[in-house]
């Protein structure tokens, strides 16, 4: 996995955007769509930590009505290893392997948001590293102040695998606000993945 400097070097920086901004962004969208990554955490938390981008969740279900909206406005590029750029005419053609749709204004532009496709069936929510995990897509989120955002759970799972510095500074930002079910939830999911990741013993003993 490449850090952020890298991907910086490789394929330009990324602009400063808030979820106020995203909003404001998506306001004609009619699709479902939730902040997610570092942002959220700090939404759940009301604490606060540097962001190098802002990451936006979508059901890959609604990646073609996404690329639709968003290609009138932005040029929207598949991220799959490399970037492919997907006019508005070629939105039905994002491959399986596809995570993210990257979206900025033009090539002498920074990227403006990080759209995360997550494996949404109906009205259920599949990890997309491993579909045994799963949940009501509702459980996954929350509002406030009429944005919606990924619950700190779901974003922990996600932090967990590789979890850099600032994944594990934001899961102790967030271990104190946890609630029992929440807890339980992250700890019973990462068992699955790793029985001995050294954030179970922290979720199951308590703060």
């Amino acid at each position: 996995m490449l850090d952020h400097d890298e991907v910086e070097r490789l394929y330009g920086p990324w602009a400063a955007r808030t979820p106020r901004a995203a909003a404001a962004f998506l306001g004609d969208y009619t699709g479902r769509w939730w902040i997610a990554g570092g942002w959220a955490i700090d939404a759940y938390t009301n604490t606060d930590r540097a962001h190098a981008d802002l990451d936006i969740g979508i059901p890959r279900a609604d990646a073609r009505a996404f690329t639709e909206f968003a290609a009138t406005t932005l040029d929207v590029w598949a991220a799959a290893g490399s970037l492919t750029p997907l006019p508005r005419d070629r939105a039905s053609r994002i491959s399986i392997d596809c995570g993210n749709l990257w979206l900025r204004a033009s090539g002498a532009d920074p990227w403006e948001y990080d759209v995360l496709l997550d494996d949404v069936r109906g009205r259920t929510w599949f990890y997309k590293r491993d579909a045994g995990i799963s949940r009501p897509l509702d459980d996954c989120l929350w509002s406030d102040d009429g944005i919606t955002y990924l619950r700190p759970e779901v974003q922990l799972l996600f932090k967990a695998e590789h979890a850099r510095d600032k994944d594990t500074v934001d899961f102790e930002r967030c271990l104190p606000c946890l609630d029992d079910r929440s807890r339980t939830w992250l700890a019973q999911s990462l068992r699955r993945r790793d029985s001995h990741h050294p954030w179970i013993s922290r979720l199951t003993c308590g703060p």
